[in-house]
Parts: C-alpha cells; structure tokens; sequence
C-alpha cells in the first residue's frame, strides 16, 4: 500500500471514530432531551378583566401549588375579551381554558352557546353563591361591590341612602360611567333600576347628575375634585386611597354587588389543569389575595382588610338588590338607550 493510500485509511478510521462518540447512540455527551409539554399538551391560558396585581399574585400562588402546569394570562377588559373570544370562534378554536370577568351577563350567553364547560366544584359547599340557577357552568369567584364615593374636601356630610343624592350638596356633582362602555356601570343602573325604578334616575337629572366614562374615569373625576361623588367600584376607590386621594366609600343599606364569575371553555385540551385552577381560586389562600386587593371574597372565612371597611360578605349578599340577569342580558339595549334619555333630558 503507497503512503498515500494509508494516509486516506487513517483518516478514514479518524472521522469513524469521532462519528460514533458524538452521535446519539451511547457517547458520554448525549443530545439535550426536549422540555416536557405542559399539562396536556400546552399551557394553561386565562381570559380575565382582572387587573394585573391581582390576577399575577393568583397564577403564581396556583404554580407554586400545581408546579407542572404552565400557566400564561391576558388581562384586558370584558369587551375586548369578548371580542377576541368570538374571533377565535370565528376562526374555528377558542385559546383559552378559562374565562374570569365580571360581567354576568356575558355568562349566560356563553353557557346558551354552548361554549362552557359544566364543573361543579367541590368547594361549593365552602362558598357563598349569589346565583339562584347555579348548575356549574360557572361559579362566583368574587363578589364586587359598588357604593357612593365622595371627594372628602367638597362633602362633608357621608351619604346614608341613596336618596341623599338628591340634596343640594350634590348639585351637579355626581357622576355615573356611561352604562354602554363599562358592563359594571350597565349592571349599577340595572340594580338600582329593579330597585327605586326609573324615577330615582329623572331625580338624579333634575339634581345635575352626569355620566362620565368608564367606571375608572369618575373615581378619578373625583379624586380630583372636578366631580364631587360617583357611582364608585369598591377595589378601584381603595386603590386610589391608598394612593393618597382624598375620597371615601359609602354604602347605603341596599347594597349592589356585581359577582365575577370564573369558566372552563367546553373543549379545551387542559380541561384537569383548568378545574384545578377553578379549585385554587375558591381556596382559602386565593380568596385572601382577592380580599387583600379591596372586594369580597366569596368565603365567609376570608374577611376583608378592617382599613376597607367593606360589609361582611354573607351580610353583603343578605343586603344585596336581587335581579334576574337573564332578563337584564335580555333587556340591555333599551335600559342603556333610557339611562342615557333621562340623564340627557330627552323623552
């Protein structure tokens, strides 16, 4: 054999060799194995109007407890999750596994579409529930509440019924958010409407009530004086205390609560990882955080921070304003389309 020839052998057996210890067969530096899949496949994904300190704190309380489920979330208002929702529809596959806002009605039509999936926890027993027709496709997981938020510079003397709106102190004062924008504003005037009728409403227009934005924008009008009192949301208010403003929260006797019901979307492929997740957020443990950030809770074993001042929750619901949310879904456009007449003087 020339040298020339060995020459190519050696090389031959060389390239052999450095083959067999680095491929996947048994060498000592083996290929990365991929990262195990999330529950079922994909992560766990969450809708929710919540906002952002609350909703992050929960999903980090349910990984630290579940620590194989990925987890990810959009925080964004009910409309536009709705709307993303029907999009998804539309193009034949929800995202999500789980729906957390607090517009009911939304609920009600979701569960008549048949998108929702049926779950009755079994913390049930644990909870306080406001729906009377409660059949698991979809449970309370808050309970917002909404009272009279004053500027503390302009009123000095706290409102005790909702009557007081009418005294001259109120004058053009009070504002309420545009019911057609805010879904919480919407249920409010659908509350108060079941309850007083529409003459309380033509009351607050001949004492200069206003309708502002959304339910936000009229608790900072008056934080900032240019309203003196709203139709204020509990956790909303409280985050505007705690920033220094110079507003306090009032309830009056009749109570209006706005629950905020969670959901499984029917067809998901993390349908375990989603009930465990509907589990975590009736716990003891998430509803302290939900309490921690200025509403109620659903347990009667999680009170609220004393500095809040909210009612307790069982009595909360006692003095709550009853209505049919069927109906109030049923009958939306022509409550807005009247709110807005009478507050705007038309007949």
């Amino acid at each position: 054999m020339s040298k020339k020839s060995v020459l190519l052998v050696a090389i031959a057996m060389l390239f052999s060799i450095l083959l067999a210890g680095c491929g996947g067969g048994g060498g000592d530096k083996k290929a990365a194995a991929p990262a195990a899949p999330a529950a079922g496949g994909n992560k766990l994904i969450i809708y929710t109007s919540m906002k952002e300190s609350l909703i992050g704190g929960i999903v980090e309380g349910f990984k630290k407890k579940n620590p194989g489920i990925e987890v990810d979330y959009q925080s964004a208002g009910a409309g536009k999750l709705m709307a993303k929702i029907a999009a998804e529809r539309q193009s034949g596959k929800i995202l999500a596994d789980i729906i957390w806002t607090s517009e009911v009605p939304d609920f009600y039509s979701m569960k008549k579409e048949g998108i929702l999936e049926q779950y009755k926890t079994p913390l049930f027993k644990e909870i306080l529930n406001p729906f009377d027709d409660y059949d698991g496709y979809f449970t309370a997981a808050r309970l917002g509440t909404l009272g009279i938020a004053i500027n503390t510079d302009k009123i000095k003397t706290p409102p005790a019924q909702w009557s007081d709106l009418f005294k001259p102190e109120y004058k053009g004062a009070f504002g309420i958010a545009d019911p057609a924008l805010s879904g919480t504003a919407y249920m409010s005037v659908a509350l108060l409407e079941k309850q007083f009728g529409w003459p309380f409403f033509e009351k607050l227009r001949a004492n200069g009530a206003r309708i502002g934005k959304g339910s936000g924008q009229v608790i900072d009008d008056t934080a900032s004086g240019e309203l003196g009192a709203s139709l204020a949301v509990d956790y909303i208010t409280y985050d505007k205390i705690k920033k220094g403003a110079h507003i306090a929260l009032y309830y009056p006797p009749e109570l209006l609560i706005a629950p905020s019901p969670v959901a499984i979307f029917k067809g998901g492929r993390n349908l375990d990882a989603a009930k465990k997740f509907v589990d975590y957020l009736l716990s003891k443990e998430a509803q302290t955080l939900i309490a921690a950030e200025g509403t109620l809770s659903v347990r009667a074993d999680v009170p609220s921070p004393e500095k809040l001042k909210l009612p307790p929750a069982a009595d909360a619901l006692k003095r709550s304003i009853k209505i049919d949310y069927v109906k109030m879904m049923e009958s939306k456009k022509e409550t807005i389309k009247k709110f807005t007449d009478t507050l705007q003087g038309k007949k």
